[in-house]
Parts: C-alpha cells; structure tokens; sequence
C-alpha cells in the first residue's frame, strides 16, 4: 500500500455496516473477551451529543481503514462552571495495516477538523505511547480529573490535548464521560448476533 494514496472523508449512512465490522476487527479481544466498541458506535450515532461534523472514515481503494468520531461533554470545573469539551472515540485502523502511519494521519486530521470548528480541547482515554505523539499529555497535568476515579488510582489512561492554547487554563474539575458510552452487555450480545461468528478468548493484558 502506498501510504500517500487514501482518503479521508465524512461517514455517510452506506457506510455503517462496514465501519461497525471495521471496529469489530479492530478492539475484538483486545480489551476484553470479544469486544462492546462495534455496538457503542451503533448507538452514539443517533445520540444528542454526536458531532456528525466530526465523524470520519479514511479509504484506500475503495476499501474502509480506519474510522474517528467524537463526541460533546463537559468538564464539572471545582469552581461551579461547567467546560465544554470533546471526546473522542473509537478510533480504528484496520488491523492489517496498522502501524504504518495511518493512524496518525487521521488522528492528525480529525484534531485538525476539530480545531477549525473551535472546540477548545479533546479528553479521552488512550495510550500515551502512542497519542503522546500527536500532541496529548496525560489530563492530570491539566487540572482535570477522571470521573469516579478513587484518589491515588492510575489514571495514565486519562489523556488531554487543547485545541485552543490556554483554553483549561485555570481549570480544575471532574470530566464526564458522556452516557452514550455505557451499553447493556445484553444489548452488545444480541446486536452481536448479525456478525460472523467470532471465538472470545481471555488474553494476557485484557482490562475487563
């Protein structure tokens, strides 16, 4: 594959069966046994604080490899203001060609997106190995805190980047995660059942 020659363009409806099996393949097993994040995309599309403007698919011969959305929360601020911000996911590249720079290049170009609207930062939970390089810092050193976190957890996951310079300047406070992203496993499982079967495996590494 020549890394130059893809595009990056706006989901459209056609695409969603697609997108929801490129993000199958992508967090199967991963995280988990099988994976929730196919299911989570299913139902934010439809959701109040989706940013339709936001919601990207990259494309190499006609072929889905990667996708990005976000979504509109807040910041609860210790001070009684409430912060708007974005979050951001999931993300995915198709497993084939991953590690070959496709993920940064959308990544790049979705923040890029981002900004031009305004948005005044992105938090979201990521690997800094990876997102580091794009930009983002761990969201402690911003002030901000992960919901429902108990003090002293490991919150490296927890990950930050202004858009604006400045714009979390003289904020602190908790960032919720938007609802949409709490799903039945019961719903997960039954929306499941219009894939190709796939084998859940236990792995070393898995969270949940």
């Amino acid at each position: 594959m020549d890394k130059n020659d893809y595009i990056i363009r706006s989901e459209e409806k056609k695409d969603y069966r697609e997108v929801e099996k490129l993000v199958r393949e992508s967090f199967w097993n991963v995280y988990r046994p099988g994976c929730l994040e196919h299911y989570v995309i299913h139902k934010l599309r439809d959701d109040a604080a989706f940013v339709k403007e936001l919601d990207f698919v990259m494309e190499y011969g006609g072929v889905l490899i990667g996708q990005n959305m976000f979504m509109k929360t807040v910041i609860e601020a210790d001070d009684g203001r409430t912060v708007p911000v974005l979050t951001m996911g999931p993300i995915c590249i198709l497993p084939e060609v991953k590690r070959r720079g496709y993920g940064k290049i959308l990544l790049d170009y979705s923040i890029k997106k981002a900004t031009e609207m305004g948005f005044g930062a992105v938090l979201f939970e990521g690997n800094i190995g990876f997102y580091g390089k794009c930009g983002f810092d761990y969201a402690r050193n911003f002030g901000i805190r992960y919901h429902d976190l108990p003090d002293g957890a490991d919150d490296s996951f927890f990950l930050c980047k202004e858009l604006i310079p400045g714009y979390l300047d003289g904020v602190t406070g908790v960032y919720q995660t938007p609802r949409g992203y709490y799903v039945d496993e019961a719903d997960v499982y039954e929306f499941d059942k219009s894939f190709a079967p796939k084998q859940k495996l236990k792995l070393p590494g898995q969270i949940f």
